[in-house]
């Protein structure tokens, strides 16, 4: 058929998913073109460089995974620093490690020992638990507090939570937060996986290996040009927009949260010692400051840019005309999703991935993972 058309794919979206696509696709023979609506590639990984810093233009990207043939896939595309994603939490103007450990509660409770810990966690567990008198938790607030209690809940949850999704606690549902991590030793390491890491150069690199010899055009709305008509272009569409979109809100609009970012360069090597501050309380707008250096200097190198550049980050509910980032979990959102997935299902030739077309979060080593998984691309 392919003499006939021109492509064996055509690919709507640069990210994670479509540049991965397109790699294992033309590594099998196939011709692909890749268009994004966006002026540059790469998705919500792309870098943009100010003062000589690699900038997470759409907010902090830390890979990480427990695959190593993922971790080698992308460190065959270019090699990952050993970026150790540590943050803290900055709660009126106290700091606190995350994720919740053995610095943590010795900073709440002045523990020293995992018993004293452990039995501090379990005595505000228990008193939440009473306060259900045996029935299950019916929003996030109580869920959470019978899985942490009181004070972490109250320093480190609830405020920043409530930011984030726009929400009281008790407005939320109780499956949001099933489960807390609870570490009782001194490791600030967020993540449990083995490999983790930024790519050296920035992410761009990574998406600039990826679509190396692939056919790509930017700023090309997919529902406005000529590929809206793909069939007479390819033989099969990879589509990686949001799926409600796809079908015209046929069956409605999926709703989402966005968040928006205030970037300014510090003339000062250091701004806040950390690549991510979340901040936790309600007396501050943003959820978090990001200073973007920490991402790929490390130690004294910090110092050798006088300049810093960091970004405040502001969680909101999506309108038309913004990005779309984190799908809205609850039951009317997963209710809605779950038919338009079925409508995705039965269109021919078309491969729907990646977090908008699916309506799922997703870290960036899961997406990779799942186009390597195509057994026939």
């Amino acid at each position: 058929m392919l003499n006939k058309l021109k492509y064996h794919y055509l690919i709507v979206g640069s990210g994670l998913f479509g540049a991965t696509f397109a790699h294992l696709a033309k590594q099998k023979g196939k011709r692909c073109l890749v268009i994004d609506k966006r002026p540059h590639l790469g998705g919500n990984v792309y870098c943009e460089n100010i003062e000589g810093i690699n900038v997470h233009k759409y907010g902090a990207h830390i890979f990480h995974t427990s695959n190593k043939e993922v971790w080698n896939f992308v460190n065959s595309i270019v090699p990952f620093n050993r970026y150790t994603n540590s943050p803290v939490a900055n709660y009126h103007g106290e700091l606190y490690n995350l994720p919740f450990n053995m610095n943590t509660f010795n900073k709440l409770w002045n523990v020293k020992t995992p018993e004293e810990a452990k039995a501090k966690i379990e005595e505000q567990k228990a008193e939440a638990v009473a306060m259900l008198n045996g029935r299950e938790p019916q929003n996030l607030e109580e869920q959470a507090l019978t899985l942490v209690g009181k004070d972490i809940f109250e320093k480190l949850i609830r405020e920043y939570t409530e930011k984030q999704w726009g929400r009281k606690c008790t407005e939320l549902p109780a499956f949001i937060i099933r489960r807390l991590p609870v570490r009782m030793v001194f490791d600030n390491n967020y993540f449990n996986d083995p490999y983790q890491g930024i790519p050296i150069g920035g992410y761009n690199k990574l998406v600039e290996g990826l679509l190396n010899g692939v056919e790509t055009k930017t700023s090309v709305d997919f529902f406005n040009s000529e590929y809206r008509n793909w069939r007479k272009y390819a033989e099969k569409l990879v589509y990686t927009g949001a799926i409600d979109e796809y079908f015209d809100y046929k069956l409605g609009k999926l709703d989402w949260r966005t968040v928006s970012f205030k970037l300014r360069v510090e003339q000062t090597p250091n701004y806040q010692g950390n690549a991510v501050v979340n901040y936790t309380s309600h007396d501050v707008p943003y959820t978090r400051v990001i200073e973007h250096k920490h991402f790929e200097s490390f130690g004294a190198d910090v110092y050798t840019n006088p300049q810093t550049v960091v970004s405040e980050e502001y969680s909101s509910e999506y309108r038309d005309g913004m990005e779309p980032y984190y799908p809205v979990n609850d039951e009317r959102n997963n209710a809605l999703a779950k038919s338009y997935r079925t409508l995705a299902a039965d269109e021919k030739d078309v491969i729907f991935g990646g977090r908008l077309a699916e309506y799922k979060y997703y870290d960036m080593a899961p997406v990779i993972e799942k186009v390597m998984n195509y057994s026939n691309i």
